[in-house]
């Protein structure tokens, strides 16, 4: 059998070097896994498209998300470097899943909901939510709506009727379902898109978000970010299962996987899927098969767990000059173009995060603010106690 027409499951097994015998999962990932049959593509390699599962998106769409792309890319970046420098505390990025993530944000309708994981950020900035909102997040100062009581990267925008991220593993997937069924109670032609990664399949959520889901019928789109990793727990660790999509068949939801790092497929599948909902057939769990480019975090050594030398494969799968190939191709779009964009994208960020780092810290009192109508006494007490001190160096605002 040859390696273009040999399953995803066989060609990973022999990749890794083990077999069926219990040695190694057949379900490791590996770069070919995207061409297998079942695995919608559209970009092909050469920048055309193919027209069976086309999207039909507009030129001018498609610079748009190209923009977008880039835009989280240098953001990721930027963000990395911060958190070296100890100007801001944490990020959790998505280089390398770019094509993921806005590609569905983009495929969703306006009066669509959608529910974070972590890694979303860019979603979130496609939705609307301000560079400023995020970036003073990031800092935890002020202007943040949560006043730095979350880590960073812990947003919301409810204006773009985007979620609030939440840190435990899963918990947004029956919040998402819940949302869901409560618009079908209310006859509302809204779907709700919910992202989660392979890890997240193995949380209690998962399971009953998709049952009821399935049994309920809720307008839910189950977003699987299947990047090869949850923190250091490689995918061959996570599932026995040949895909993440077929988990979908034990609650009578249908699956799909597409090339996650092909920004066609996933608006073409993520259309379909919310068209599925709007009907009134309920949900769909979409793996996208994509690759964590870098840690899971700013918290974390990928080199302890993942060899470098492995990364060169996945690299050219990157999601970013993929798409770049088709724009030249199409719109004749030049390297002087790119370079402008960056220098564009550049100046504005660097605008936030002056503007971020100029911004006051929250009062320390505000941590009791929020949660009564009234501050009861025994609180009252506590507050006055911190602010007469003594504190710790660093800790006086």
């Amino acid at each position: 059998m040859s390696t273009a027409t040999q399953p995803a499951s066989s060609l990973a097994s022999s990749a890794s070097g083990g077999s069926m015998d219990g040695s190694a999962h057949p379900v490791a990932r590996h770069p070919l896994d995207a061409h297998a049959p079942d695995v919608v593509r559209v970009l092909r390699d050469d920048g055309t498209l193919d027209p069976a599962n086309d999207p039909g998106l507009r030129s001018d769409e498609v610079l748009t998300l190209y923009r977008a792309m880039v835009r989280a890319r240098l953001l990721d970046e930027r963000l990395v470097l911060l958190q070296r420098q100890g100007r801001i505390g944490f990020h959790i990025g998505c280089k390398g899943e770019e094509a993921s993530i806005l590609g569905s944000a983009f495929a969703m309708r306006q009066n669509d909901w959608i529910f974070p994981c972590y890694r979303e950020f860019a979603a979130a900035l496609w939705r609307g939510m301000p560079l400023q909102r995020y970036v003073d997040n990031m800092f935890g100062n002020t202007n943040d709506p949560v006043k730095g009581r979350q880590m960073p990267d812990h947003y919301t925008w409810k204006t773009g009727k985007f979620g609030s991220v939440s840190s435990p593993i899963g918990t947004q997937i029956t919040q998402a379902v819940g949302f869901a069924w409560a618009a079908k109670i209310r006859k509302e032609d809204a779907a709700v898109l919910v992202y989660f990664g392979d890890g997240a399949t193995s949380s209690n959520e998962f399971h009953n978000g998709m049952n009821f889901a399935g049994v309920f019928k809720a307008p839910t789109v189950f977003f699987c970010r299947n990047n090869g990793w949850a923190i250091s727990v490689p995918t061959e660790r996570q599932t026995a299962s040949e895909t993440f999509a077929q988990k979908g068949i034990a609650y009578g939801v249908p699956g799909v996987r597409c090339d996650g790092n092909d920004l066609f497929a996933v608006v073409k599948v993520t259309r379909d899927a919310v068209a599925r909902a709007a009907r009134g057939e309920g949900p769909t769990i979409i793996e996208a098969l994509t690759y964590r480019l870098e840690g899971h975090s700013t918290s974390d050594d990928p080199k302890a767990y993942r060899p470098e030398a492995g990364l060169d494969s996945w690299r050219r799968l990157d999601p970013i000059p993929r798409l770049r190939r088709y724009i030249e191709r199409t719109t004749g779009w030049t390297d002087a173009q790119d370079k402008e964009l960056e220098a564009e994208l550049d100046a504005e960020l660097k605008a936030a995060i002056a503007v971020s780092e100029k911004t006051a810290l929250p009062a320390l009192e505000s941590m009791f603010e929020d949660v009564f109508g009234e501050l009861p006494w025994h609180l009252q007490e506590q507050r006055d106690e911190l602010l007469r001190g003594p504190r710790a160096k660093g800790h006086g605002h």
